[in-house]
């Protein structure tokens, strides 16, 4: 799979020579005018504006034997957004050793497909931390509408997630984090990263390939068209209802 690894990245503060703040100048009331109409037209949340999620898996060892599952499903997200408008899915990764992958923005679900078949699990730790990471660059970079996480483990300090998990919230990018198994510190985390990001946790067992793909299709939904089409959808699906009843 192409794709460079991920490197955390610092925010950089610039300043003058001499240390003086500029002047401050009050905005008149067209001059505010201008930045929300600027600001709508570059929103990715803008009416017509084509949606963009980033999935991310867990690709360590733990998630082998679900792993061909989740490959299968990706292709429903794509197929439940033909009726709501178009969507780019980035498709992000963990495993081994310090490993972290990221693809291109990809609006083909049989390319999605094929890059994902290339992949397979290997030892390692989470880096929940860097998809994070992330998902804030491209949301500042290009606009990203929606997380969806797949895991099934957290081995990282909670605090640190947290603070990252406010940023996209404070970006109002949701994550929906679904996860496979009972681990209770999984849990905790991800209930905390979904809250904190006005998005939903969600658990499916091991191989219950009907849970996961509804929760992808509801996912795909929100990013693809918004709170309507996510709420639409939860007439005919649980899936759909369960996102809808945790997010803020």
């Amino acid at each position: 799979m192409s794709g460079e690894p991920i490197k955390p990245r610092g925010d950089s503060v610039s300043a003058q020579a001499d240390g003086a703040l500029p002047q401050a100048r009050t905005s008149t009331s067209e001059d505010i005018a201008a930045f929300v109409a600027k600001a709508r037209a570059l929103s990715p949340h803008a009416p017509g504006a084509k949606g963009r999620l980033i999935f991310a898996l867990d690709a360590t060892m733990s998630r082998q034997p679900t792993w061909d599952m989740a490959c299968a499903l990706q292709a429903d997200m794509f197929r439940e957004t033909a009726a709501l408008g178009s969507l780019d899915i980035r498709l992000v990764y963990y495993r081994g050793f310090n490993e972290c992958r990221a693809s291109g923005w990809i609006s083909d679900s049989a390319k999605l497909a094929t890059l994902m078949s290339k992949i397979d699990c290997r030892g390692g730790d989470t880096q929940i931390g860097k998809v994070l990471s992330e998902a804030r660059r491209e949301a500042v970079a290009s606009g990203v509408r929606a997380v969806v996480f797949v895991g099934d483990a957290m081995e990282e300090k909670i605090d640190e997630l947290c603070a990252k998990a406010g940023e996209l919230g404070m970006l109002k990018v949701p994550v929906f984090l679904f996860q496979e198994g009972h681990d209770a510190v999984a849990e905790q985390a991800f209930r905390e990263i979904a809250r904190l990001t006005g998005g939903a946790w969600c658990r499916f067992d091991p191989g219950a390939a009907a849970q996961l793909r509804e929760l992808l299709r509801a996912a795909a939904a929100y990013a693809a068209g918004g709170r309507e089409a996510l709420l639409k959808l939860a007439t005919t699906t649980s899936g759909a209802a369960m996102l809808i009843s945790q997010m803020k």
